[in-house]
């Protein structure tokens, strides 16, 4: 018997491990196991809630007629449904990335175990994903080339082609991708780089975008390198080739397409000038619509405003003509507090056409249009004339008060029918005797206003205010002293309230934003235009009245190629400075307010010029300038009034002034003294004449025969003072007379003069 062989022992051992069945049972067992594990996984990875960047967008401010005024939000995105989005274009995607999209799971499993083997074994990182995954890892995941994050990117991904349409994964990857100048999203690259919306792409460029992908930074046509043009046009070409591959594009087609080159990149619109000032606003007036500011800020909003870009344009040149040109902000401590602040209203519809906001949003944040820390001083008496037409007031004597009745102008005459003691007196002391309305408004002296309030009643004339569209506050007390304007007001407060007289007596609320939309909802725009606030003969009549004082008083600065009524206004200590005017196509309100580098108030004096820096100089020379570019020169628009046709101030013209033209404006600062303890005599008339009611419809002012000269920076000398008694009553006002004596003429609003 021979020996055993040892070889075949051996070689029956091993088989006895390694036999084929074995193995091939080994391996069904590990398939099993990792089947097993990869449903294991699948059970436990969730698809989780959108990364916070996926789901940030930009706000976008759009001037009336289209254009992009701003882009805000740290994310240039703006997501828009894959409906917008021409389905070429769509296409041109899926052509670029992958063209089994529509096909497929949501992976490509080759293409991924190819790419994930390579960055394992160290040969570097590349790609193979597809379309689902790519919008997994920009919208769920992070950016991040690891094997843990790539399997979580695989079992979203099918997780997420079961559960979403193919449409909203392709939208979902559109608006989420990377584009390079800082755009993410289809909307923001068509934007950046051909100047359209996405809807409004060719094939061409959507083929090109599409292409971009890839190597966003590099493909830049306008910034990259010889060698970055020829790969990126060969991979425009690329994705064309496959869409006719694909039958998604005709040869004749593709044969006609050239390369679309894009436009220079150009900065986003930033916060600087009067952008800034005009988003917060927006913002501001969103939020008082009902969107909460956490909304505002997390972005995805289209918000169209009503903002003229020509009147803008022409707001922001005339006071840099008229106010900045004049002034050395940075070699003069006093120039620098001069802060200026408009606001422009188209009366017919509430629409803010223009406003200004102060030298620049990122160098003076806080809005000089929109501020209500300043008092609107004179700009507020019209309000008082207002009511006293509205609710028929009378004098203390019994006279009906209108445009011709007659008031003691006398300075420091204290108020006759108050519990509050109040004796104002006028610029420099002057006493003007009897006056008409239309006259102590032309010259806005004190003493007339502060008597009328005391007739019409404080609260009446708040009451008015209100309805006009002043805002409440602490400071808008009840006292004879408010007809000087001593309340808190806004520039967009006062062209609301000059609107409205504009407007016959109609609610005008001043409205920034025309139109606001996100992705799933629109807000409601304002009704700017209301109720029926005051009559139309009280409007009306207060506008007759105000176009004396551009025609023939303290305004005549703003006259011009137009029909126009307004107010001056200097307040307490000369700290702001106002005019208020309006044609009727346009309502401007224009304030200067003394501010030092703390935010402290201090005064206008001694800086755009020497003296008061008034209402009727440089504030309603910026509102001539911007009113004449704005109407294109001017207007043959005029005023449809219905008064009641007593006292105009073109039947009762002023005297031509002795010094060339009307004075200064002074302030209006409220006294503090006691009235004198010896009453005045008490009137004489004991039965008040009949009101006369009648509307009548008056002609276009015209203006004075003699133009007045140019002024001078130095007031007039007062009038001296009455030695005797005037023949009217200097405690009420009288009925209208014809031809009263003036006394001197000038802009009179003060409660103490100016030192």
């Amino acid at each position: 018997m021979g020996r055993p062989d040892k070889s075949k022992a051996k070689k029956r051992g091993i088989r006895r491990f390694f036999s084929w069945k074995k193995l091939l049972g080994t391996f069904f067992v590990f398939c099993l196991l990792a089947m097993g594990a990869l449903y294991v996984v699948y059970i436990m990875v969730p698809v989780p809630t959108a990364n916070a960047e996926a789901t940030m967008q930009s706000n976008i401010y759009k001037y009336a007629n289209g254009k992009i005024l701003a882009r805000t939000g740290k994310i240039n995105r703006e997501i828009v449904g894959l409906e917008k989005i021409p389905e070429k274009v769509q296409k041109a995607f899926v052509a670029a990335e992958n063209k089994s999209f529509y096909k497929d799971n949501g992976v490509d499993i080759k293409g991924t175990t190819r790419a994930a083997w390579s960055t394992l074994t160290g040969q570097g990182k590349q790609g193979g994903s597809t379309i689902t995954q790519q919008y997994v890892k920009n919208f769920y995941l992070s950016q991040d080339q690891t094997a843990t994050r790539k399997l979580k990117e695989m079992v979203i991904a099918i997780k997420v082609d079961q559960e979403a349409s193919k449409s909203e994964i392709l939208a979902g990857y559109m608006n989420t991708s990377y584009y390079g100048r800082s755009a993410y999203g289809i909307q923001a690259a068509a934007r950046s780089y051909y100047g359209v919306d996405a809807t409004e792409l060719t094939t061409a460029q959507g083929a090109y975008l599409a292409s971009l992908l890839q190597a966003p930074n590099q493909y830049d046509w306008t910034s990259a390198s010889a060698t970055g043009r020829k790969l990126v046009e060969e991979r425009w070409n690329y994705v064309l080739d496959n869409m006719v591959g694909e039958g998604w594009l005709s040869s004749t087609e593709r044969a006609g397409l050239k390369f679309p080159v894009p436009q220079k990149p150009k900065p986003a619109p930033g916060m600087e000038g009067q952008t800034g000032y005009i988003v917060e606003a927006a913002n501001q007036e969103l939020m008082r619509q009902g969107v909460s500011e956490e909304d505002i800020k997390a972005g995805g909003w289209t918000i169209t405003l009503n903002i003229d870009e020509k009147k803008q344009k022409d707001l922001v040149k005339a006071v840099d003509r008229q106010l900045e040109a004049k002034l050395d902000r940075k070699g003069d401590k006093k120039d620098a507090t001069v802060q200026a602040g408009a606001t422009s209203v188209d009366p017919k519809t509430g629409a803010v056409v223009a406003m200004y906001g102060g030298v620049g949003a990122t160098e003076h944040w806080m809005s000089n249009a929109t501020r209500r820390d300043y008092q609107p001083a004179s700009t507020f008496k019209p309000i008082v004339l207002a009511t006293a037409v509205e609710t028929e007031a009378e004098t203390q004597g019994g006279w009906d008060i209108g445009l011709g009745t007659i008031y003691d102008g006398t300075s420091k005459r204290p108020v006759v029918g108050s519990d509050i003691p109040f004796a104002p007196e006028n610029e420099d002391d002057r006493n003007h005797g009897p006056v008409t309305v239309q006259k102590a408004t032309n010259k806005s002296i004190n003493s007339v206003f502060a008597q009328m309030i005391v007739d019409v009643g404080e609260a009446e004339t708040k009451k008015t205010a209100l309805d006009l569209g002043m805002k409440d506050g602490p400071d808008f007390g009840l006292s004879p002293a408010m007809s000087l304007g001593t309340m808190g007001a806004s520039t967009m407060d006062m062209a609301g309230v000059y609107a409205t007289l504009d407007n016959h007596g109609k609610k005008v609320t001043p409205t920034l934003v025309k139109a606001a939309s996100h992705k799933d909802r629109k807000v409601q725009a304002v009704d700017a235009i209301g109720s029926q606030v005051i009559s139309r003969e009280a409007a009306d009549t207060t506008t007759k009245a105000l176009q004396g004082v551009v025609q023939s008083g303290s305004g005549f600065r703003a006259a011009g190629d137009y029909d126009a009524a307004g107010k001056t206004g200097t307040s307490e200590n000369n700290r702001s400075a106002w005019f208020v005017g309006y044609t009727p196509e346009l309502v401007t309100a224009v304030g200067l307010f003394g501010e030092d580098a703390k935010g402290k108030q201090v005064t206008l004096t001694n800086t755009i010029n020497e003296g008061r820096a008034n209402g009727g100089r440089t504030p309603a020379q910026i509102w001539g300038d911007y009113t004449t570019s704005a109407l294109d020169g001017g207007s043959d628009a005029r005023f449809d009034l219905e008064t009641d046709g007593s006292g105009s101030y073109d039947q009762n013209p002023d005297p031509t002034p002795t010094t060339g033209e009307p004075t200064d404006e002074p302030t209006d600062e409220p006294t503090t003294e006691s009235p004198d303890p010896t009453p005045p005599p008490t009137s004489t008339a004991t039965t008040p004449p009949e009101p006369t009611r009648e509307p009548t419809t008056t002609t276009p002012p015209q203006p004075p025969t003699e133009d007045p000269t140019e002024p001078t920076d130095e007031p007039t000398s007062p009038a001296p003072p009455t030695t005797e008694p005037p023949t009217t009553d200097p405690t009420t006002a009288q009925p209208p007379n014809p031809d009263p004596d003036e006394g001197q003429t000038g802009d009179t609003n003060t409660g103490r003069p100016q030192r």
